[in-house]
């Protein structure tokens, strides 16, 4: 695909926060994904890749994606996936095994039903 093909692929504006590695920097990273298609993303953060380099990104509900940098400016970059992601999953909410709030946003009842303070 050359960048004008890219521009027509569909693209979500949002903000994960994703894993990220790449061939020509050691360990992983933390990154913004700032916009999702089916085709790639735009990254963010303090990592600096070189135009050209391997990548794999760890997108929520979707897991590790391969791809290329394909452009960079600044603090952000532009990553164009090696295969097709289906990037609505991203989007999805994540859910716990069991679907309950958690503990310190339920509702609380400091009194027992006889009027009593109950005892946390």
């Amino acid at each position: 695909m050359d960048g004008n093909e890219n521009r027509q692929i569909a693209r979500d504006s949002l903000f994960l926060m994703a894993d990220f590695r790449a061939d020509s920097l050691p360990g992983e990273h933390r990154i913004k994904v700032r916009n999702l298609s089916d085709g790639g993303m735009m990254g963010e953060g303090d990592v600096r890749v070189p135009r050209g380099s391997i990548v794999e990104v760890n997108i929520r509900n979707v897991g590790w994606t391969k791809g290329s940098v394909a452009w960079v400016q600044e603090n952000r970059f532009g990553v164009a996936f090696l295969e097709p992601i289906d990037a609505r999953i991203a989007r999805t909410k994540m859910h716990a095994e069991d679907d309950s709030a958690p503990r310190f946003t339920r509702n609380h009842q400091p009194y027992t039903s006889t009027g009593q303070i109950r005892k946390v």
